[in-house]
């Protein structure tokens, strides 16, 4: 069986911070280490440090998640990055071995630990709240207010938005949060993080508040809709769904591609999604994790341009998106590219998904042909009838991604809706290479 293999791209993009991905190159030197050794489950070191003993340093290879005894809170620290970047640049630099018991004992207490949570009981309750009723009441007493400010909003007239300063949106998402409707609170930033400044604001603005009231209208009709859109409209206002109950149901098991990973921070909350597509299924998954920085590692830790073997259980809803991973392993598998032709395809797609589910969230696309433009000093994507769609204002990639393909039409990841899209990645000479 071949090794399981990442580009040097790749082990760099898992680093905390810029000081983590330094450190850890500096660390890929084979005199810097001994004992190393690698197997098909993992790879593990130990480090020459500070200290009077050697840092221990193991990598799972099957679910790429890492272990240091080293006292640093980041994850993964520095060792963990160079211990993989020597890996990375050439898997004769670790032999091939039996792995010792410290690693030995690691392996097992991962795999006891996922074998007690799939065994573990779980409740068929949908939401994390203890009393239904009492959260019922304060999300509609938060919505009647919500109301109001928006009816006040427009009353007043939108032209003053762009003067409005952060308390008087930050003043409704609090009460929002505090009403225990955490979705409607991040529609409500979406409003707030319209780049007012840019000529042309109103589309937008107007596009998310009726996004906003639609679900609204939704949630307050919620016994007149069917099942499923039921439950997407629960989730769009912030309720949650038992994630161990939703492990216990069947999934789809498929070879998925892991096209690209988004990260966020806001209030010390890191947002992380991974965007992900089957193979054999055709399905297109999202899978979205939160913790806080420096007090928690993340459940799951896939790395883009890299694909896995695993079972996917996705939320209830019309049209299935955010998922779980059940159970998944690494694999040597290249990313073939599947996909749509042009915008047409995906302006087809994003009507049909609106007739059944007429809030719906950012989606994966791959698209066959696409090229990075200028436009009256906005950056687009042309396909291959010369239609145009904007980048989102906050894609942050634009220059790596006129690096790789050199303003070329190639194929091409994105997400989005609507009319702004962000690049993940693009397969240049047929090998994707995420951005």
């Amino acid at each position: 069986m071949m090794p399981i293999t990442f580009t040097e791209q790749q082990v760099l993009d898992t680093a905390p911070d810029d000081a983590s991905r330094k450190s850890g190159k500096d660390l890929a030197n084979l005199l810097k280490w001994e004992n190393t050794g690698r197997s098909e489950a993992a790879l593990w070191g130990a480090c020459k440090g500070s200290g009077s003993k050697p840092y221990q340093t193991q990598i799972d290879l099957q679910q790429l998640a890492f272990k240091c005894s080293c006292p640093s809170r980041k994850f993964p620290c520095k060792h963990g990055i160079g211990l993989l970047l020597l890996y990375s640049r050439s898997t004769d630099n670790i032999p091939a071995t039996s792995s010792p018991a410290w690693v030995n004992e690691w392996l097992e207490k991962r795999q006891a630990t996922q074998e007690k949570k799939a065994a573990a009981p779980v409740t068929t309750t949908s939401t994390a709240a203890k009393d239904p009723a009492i959260r019922a009441s304060r999300v509609n007493d938060g919505i009647s207010e919500l109301l109001r400010w928006t009816k006040d909003m427009l009353r007043n007239g939108i032209i003053h938005l762009p003067e409005k300063n952060q308390q008087y949106w930050e003043n409704t998402i609090r009460r929002l949060i505090d009403a225990q409707a955490p979705g409607l609170a991040n529609m409500v930033r979406s409003l707030q993080d319209i780049p007012y400044y840019r000529e042309g604001w109103q589309q937008p603005f107007l596009q998310q508040l009726l996004k906003l009231y639609t679900v609204i209208q939704g949630y307050l009709h919620l016994d007149q809709l069917p099942e499923l859109l039921q439950q997407d409209i629960r989730q769009q206002c912030g309720f949650t769904i038992n994630q161990e109950y939703l492990k216990s149901l069947p999934g789809i098991t498929d070879t998925w591609q892991v096209l690209g990973k988004q990260t966020s921070e806001q209030d010390k909350l890191i947002t992380e999604r991974y965007w992900l597509y089957g193979e054999s299924s055709g399905h297109t998954a999202m899978i979205l994790q939160f913790y806080a920085r420096q007090f928690a590692t993340p459940a799951v830790t896939l790395q883009p341009g890299t694909a896995i073997k695993g079972t996917l259980v996705f939320f209830p809803s019309v049209k299935p998106l955010r998922a779980l991973l059940k159970e998944y392993k690494l694999i040597q598998s290249p990313l073939h590219f599947h996909g749509l032709q042009n915008w047409t395809d995906v302006t087809d797609h994003q009507t049909t998904l609106c007739s059944s589910l007429p809030v719906y969230p950012e989606q994966l696309y791959t698209v066959q042909h696409l090229q990075l433009v200028q436009q009256q000093q906005q950056w687009c994507l042309m396909d291959n009838q010369r239609r145009l769609m904007a980048l989102k204002p906050a894609t942050t990639k634009l220059w790596k991604l006129l690096a790789i393909t050199g303003g070329q039409p190639m194929p091409m990841a994105i997400t989005g809706a609507g009319n702004f899209y962000e690049p993940i990645g693009v397969w240049p000479d047929e090998h994707y290479q995420a951005l």
